[in-house]
């Protein structure tokens, strides 16, 4: 979908979608559009007292004046309520309703948005960027072939929803224009990343292994300016990774550590980096501790932390970003077979400790045991940010709506919490401590890579991870919930949402850019 701002007052061609206020009444335009329809936009308004909240979406057909003969009447509900998350949410719900009618075009009438006090120049930009995440879809593998099963009674083949090729906005004036189009290239790299975050978690294992992800991200990120550094397992091994190299023991997949560094800032500010961590575990099959059957296919998507880090390199590189991000993540398989590693197994890390492996299927933490140490003994960095599908258990408390929040260092967890509330990435901050880190520890080794069974999991799981950070301030995010079999919304409507990217972003914004 091309997105595109003009000064231009009313289409001469094509649909529209004309903003209306909480109250009903329309801008100066939108009433010229009305006109145009001889009146059809205030009927429709008053015949089904279009006055609800923001988002709502009204077609009007059958319009004479314009050549597809649609109106669409968009809520914004209350002026006052109006914030860039609604505008998104705007702009995906109008994507939504209007995908279905195989549009080639949109015209969105800005007027009326002189009610949002970011002025109609950032209104239009945040609409544009709802419009374009809800817009994608993962259809790599849908083919023509595969069409011709799927049809209706009528015997025509069903269309896949697709949004018009072409949204512009009408703004009224050149200088609404230049806000419009300078506020939106930020947001259509950061969409950008997003969608291909969604990309690599919707894709299928068998093409999506350790080696092809590593060289996804070399070939996204250096032309970008990012140095990324890909280590095999020889060298990994020289460094003393078992942990993560114990986890890929059972696959004929070799693991990966890529390493990315983004230098936005001249050497003499001498800047610590800011080190994020992902899990890329590119299929988890529990390994001897084998999952059960049913959902077994959604562990294609144990790798939906180190996603994040590669579309979060992207997008800081794209916008020349003036911060300094190390990006570190473990690519591994958790494979079944005769050298796959074993419960009772004890594997001496990075860090010289050593840990009981307990359960086969507690792999992540492995992964990232080593890569955050890693991270800290090279980089020092001055804060460690992980991410990863970890637990099942964050499901059970939280559900899908947020992703749980662990940390070291109560100003970086408000700082990422506020980050998530403001970009629609919500966390919640679960706690940690001296009671529930004695659950880790092993009789027979330094700790044990699960806890107290079914009691405290995602918050035992963080206490491991805690053991390799040091005096490092750090926070561990729990995506499992969030990443991966995501719920439909006004913004997204993939299995995977590209959970974290926007949320790290902002919280690099509001550290280091403000």
């Amino acid at each position: 979908m091309k997105i595109s701002f003009s000064k231009e007052k009313l289409p001469k061609s094509g649909s529209i979608a004309l903003l209306v206020n909480g109250n009903g009444t329309l801008g100066k335009f939108a009433a010229q559009a009305d006109k145009k329809t001889d009146g059809a936009v205030r009927r429709a308004i008053k015949s089904t007292n279009f006055t609800d909240a923001g988002a709502s979406i009204l077609e009007v057909p059958g319009c004479k004046g314009f050549r597809d003969g649609l109106v669409f009447l968009v809520g914004l509900g209350d002026s006052k309520k109006l914030d860039p998350l609604s505008l998104e949410k705007i702009g995906g719900s109008l994507i939504g309703k209007t995908e279905k009618g195989g549009l080639a075009q949109l015209c969105v009438v800005m007027d009326e948005a002189e009610s949002f006090t970011g002025g109609v120049g950032e209104a239009a930009a945040h609409i544009a960027f709802g419009a374009q995440l809800r817009a994608y879809h993962f259809r790599k593998y849908k083919t023509a072939a595969g069409k011709n099963y799927r049809k209706k009674t009528n015997n025509k083949n069903i269309d896949l929803p697709k949004a018009p090729a072409q949204l512009t906005f009408y703004l009224g004036s050149e200088e609404k224009v230049k806000v419009a189009r300078r506020l939106w290239r930020p947001l259509q790299h950061l969409g950008e990343s997003v969608d291909m975050v969604r990309d690599l978690v919707n894709e299928p294992a068998n093409v999506l292994f350790p080696k092809a992800f590593a060289q996804i991200a070399r070939k996204e990120l250096t032309s970008l300016g990012v140095k990324v550094e890909i280590l095999g397992e020889s060298r990994m091994q020289a460094l003393g990774m078992n942990a993560l190299l114990q986890v890929g023991r059972g696959s004929d997949q070799e693991s990966q550590l890529v390493v990315m560094q983004w230098n936005g800032l001249p050497k003499s500010k001498k800047q610590k980096p800011v080190a994020i961590i992902g899990k890329g575990v590119c299929f988890d099959s529990g390994g001897i501790s084998l999952k059960p059957p049913p959902n077994m296919g959604d562990m294609k998507a144990d790798m939906a932390g180190a996603a994040c880090v590669v579309g979060l390199m992207r997008h800081l590189a794209s916008r020349k970003a003036p911060v300094n991000v190390v990006g570190v993540i473990g690519l591994v398989e958790n494979m079944v077979s005769g050298e796959a590693q074993r419960p009772g197994d004890i594997v001496t890390s990075m860090s010289g400790q050593t840990i009981e492996v307990l359960n086969t299927d507690a792999e992540g933490r492995l992964v990232l045991s080593d890569a955050i140490y890693y991270a800290r003994e090279r980089f020092t960095p001055d804060t460690i940010i992980d991410l990863a599908t970890l637990t099942g258990a964050i499901l059970v408390c939280l559900g899908r709506d947020r992703a749980g929040l662990f940390s070291n260092d109560d100003v970086l967890a408000k700082a990422l919490y506020r980050a998530g509330e403001n970009e629609g990435e919500l966390l919640w901050r679960l706690p940690m401590g001296e009671c529930y880190d004695k659950m880790m520890d092993s009789p027979v080794a330094d700790m044990k890579n699960i806890g107290g069974g079914r009691y405290a999991g995602s918050t035992t799981a963080a206490q491991f991870l805690g053991r390799f950070v040091g005096d490092t301030s750090w926070a561990h995010i729990d995506i499992a919930g969030t990443a991966m079999d995501s719920p439909i919304t006004s913004t997204n409507v993939s299995w995977a949402s590209g959970f974290g990217v926007r949320l790290l972003n902002r919280y690099l914004v509001d550290r280091f850019e403000k």
